[in-house]
């Protein structure tokens, strides 16, 4: 297949990583960024530096540029939001309204593309947070699942809110479109704002024979490798019955502890280190896993990295890249 392929969020973690899988799959790849949070890293120079791969730096807030894109992309994977805990927390109002800005004028890009496929809208896990948190959450979590709100006044909540009204454009948009929600991907190239590249910070930094805190211990989660993350979204573009569906994106089982996650960052680093459990981190839920059988069903793939072998790869990409290499990293 040679379709054009729009990807926004292009330089981010999940955008590069899907571009290349792409690329290496046959297709054409137009990557835009506006390097608020993605690097041009070596993994990114080494993408572009492929014939089927551009780039672009663009502001998603600034619909005439968007428009100006032009009018030939079978397909966009909108990417681009602001993320991150530590960023929502900061800029909870900037987090609402620019996320929501962003799909708009995607969508007003897609509507005016001349053969159009798909658009594919990167929901996020957190719309289910509100059903945890005054309902009986069904976990693993069905797409069926009611969608409730968390209190408004939380910071958290907004970006909560941008992704419900991001699925919600995208249904009432008139587009061929899927809407998938991740899962706790992880990765090299995730920058230092998330659970296992944290604590793999921690520990590099961590002298022997101490400890290494760890916020949320008890809470549980199910996790995703990169690998098995852009491959399932990549049968998901091949497959036309994925069309007008919402979809989980990550892996089923096992759901762990972050305890559990953080010991195993310490066994795959031989680091000889004990762990001190710290207080829960405001606004995180207590479980999260995802009902991954209408995906495995519609696509027939099953994530084939375990949670060691994947922290393995992430913990040598972070050595060699940022913590031995001082290089560039996503905030």
């Amino acid at each position: 297949m040679s379709a054009r392929i729009l990807i926004t969020g292009g330089a981010g973690f999940i955008g590069t990583h899907l571009a290349k899988h792409l690329v290496d799959g046959g297709y054409t790849v137009y990557l835009v960024d506006s390097f608020v949070r993605g690097v041009r890293d070596r993994d990114l120079e080494l993408l572009l530096s492929k014939q089927q791969a551009t780039f672009s730096t663009i502001d998603l807030l600034d619909r005439e540029a968007v428009l100006s894109l032009g009018r030939d992309f079978e397909v966009i994977f909108h990417l681009a939001a602001i993320v991150g805990v530590a960023h929502v927390m900061e800029r909870p109002y900037e987090t609402l309204v620019d996320n929501v800005k962003m799909i708009d004028n995607v969508i007003a890009l897609a509507q005016k593309q001349t053969r159009f496929a798909r658009l594919f809208f990167a929901s996020s896990s957190e719309v289910y947070a509100g059903t945890l948190k005054y309902f009986q959450l069904p976990l693993p979590t069905p797409e069926c699942t009611a969608l409730a709100v968390t209190p408004l006044e939380e910071a958290r909540t907004s970006y909560m809110l941008s992704k419900i009204v991001g699925e919600a454009m995208c249904q009432q948009a008139d587009l061929p479109f899927t809407i998938f929600r991740p899962h706790n991907v992880y990765g090299p190239r995730m920058g230092m704002v998330h659970i296992i590249p944290e604590q793999l910070r921690k520990i590099w930094e961590a002298v022997p024979d101490t400890e290494v805190g760890v916020y949320s211990s008890d809470h549980r989660r199910s996790f995703c490798y990169i690998d098995d993350a852009v491959e399932m979204l990549k049968k998901m573009l091949e497959t036309d019955s994925c069309v007008g569906k919402t979809l989980n994106l990550g892996n089923e089982s096992p759901e762990i502890t972050i305890r559990k996650v953080a010991q195993t960052c310490i066994d795959v680093t031989g680091k000889k280190l004990t762990i001190k459990a710290l207080p829960p981190t405001p606004g995180s839920p207590e479980r999260r896993a995802p009902d991954m059988k209408q995906c495995q069903k519609i696509l027939n793939y099953q994530p084939k990295v375990g949670l060691a072998e994947g922290i393995s790869k992430t913990w040598a990409w972070y050595c060699q890249q940022i913590f031995e290499g001082s290089g560039p990293t996503a905030r």
